[in-house]
């Protein structure tokens, strides 16, 4: 195998290894996702919707609640990764 055929194992939600990522998250799960339950972060719903804001997190609006596409959360996930240079 070379470098271009590089195998991808599904997502996963932290605490539910037998549940398959879904595409289209809710809030509760792109915090597990983004895992800012993990940090001490006071209100992980307010840093959310402070991403939001700032532009720097696309959410989706379906009907009237509002859902995270994983890939929105990996695109955020790799912008900081590329900002942050530790």
């Amino acid at each position: 195998m070379n470098d271009s055929q590089h195998i991808i194992a599904p997502a996963i939600l932290p605490g539910n290894p037998a549940k398959p990522c879904p595409e289209l998250l809710t809030e509760e799960e792109a915090i597990l996702y983004l895992r800012l339950n993990t940090v001490e972060i006071a209100d992980p719903s307010a840093t959310l919707r402070r991403y939001r804001d700032q532009g720097v997190l696309r959410a989706t609006q379906v009907s009237k609640r509002l859902f995270y596409r994983r890939v929105e959360l990996d695109r955020f996930l790799e912008r900081v990764t590329e900002e942050n240079l530790r």
